[in-house]
């Protein structure tokens, strides 16, 4: 059964933008997970911040922090993200569905979430993620799943697809 609904494309495409209104849509679900946004200065995108599906946000990458771990120019702050993932994933949560915004190569830097998200595609409850277009480990890994719906986010679909990912997940949760 496919109950791993991933969604993919370009960077600015659109899909962290579904994940945030599909999880406004079902929040009666008490959904648990996260969702990134670009932290931009003078029109130069120079991080990203993190933020929980409740508000609770920290930066996450950026240019200027000092940190051994990185992808591309920006420095990752792993234990802030680790504690984010803590707070988010506690195990004392009820939830219903889980929103993921992104499995990509920084988020997969922490080996807390290469083995968390693991769990939580495996669970029993529906989840709706973005990962990244390419990637190794971890990232081909999941696209190999056979319990994922690989969606891909264009400019002409991407209306389309938040309704059709709508009614998706209506009728997992109804199972």
């Amino acid at each position: 059964m496919i109950k791993n609904l991933l969604l993919t494309g370009q960077p600015g495409i659109g899909k962290t933008m579904i994940v945030r209104k599909l999880s406004e849509i079902f929040k009666e679900f008490n959904p648990s997970g996260f969702y990134t946004s670009e932290i931009t200065e003078d029109g130069v995108r120079k991080g990203f911040l993190i933020a929980s599906l409740y508000g609770d946000a920290r930066i996450f990458s950026h240019m200027n922090l000092k940190s051994k771990y990185t992808v591309g120019k920006y420095h990752i702050d792993l234990k802030g993200f680790e504690n984010l993932l803590d707070s988010v994933f506690s195990k004392d949560k009820k939830t219903g569905l889980f929103f993921i915004d992104e499995i990509g190569k920084m988020e997969c830097q922490s080996r807390k979430f290469c083995r968390l998200i693991l769990e939580i595609l495996n669970s029993e409850k529906p989840v709706v993620a973005t990962i990244a277009e390419k990637g190794t480990d971890t990232i081909s890994d999941i696209k190999r799943r056979r319990d994922i719906r690989l969606a891909e986010i264009t400019p002409d679909n991407r209306d389309l697809m938040l309704k059709e990912l709508t009614m998706e997940i209506r009728d997992l949760l109804l199972e």
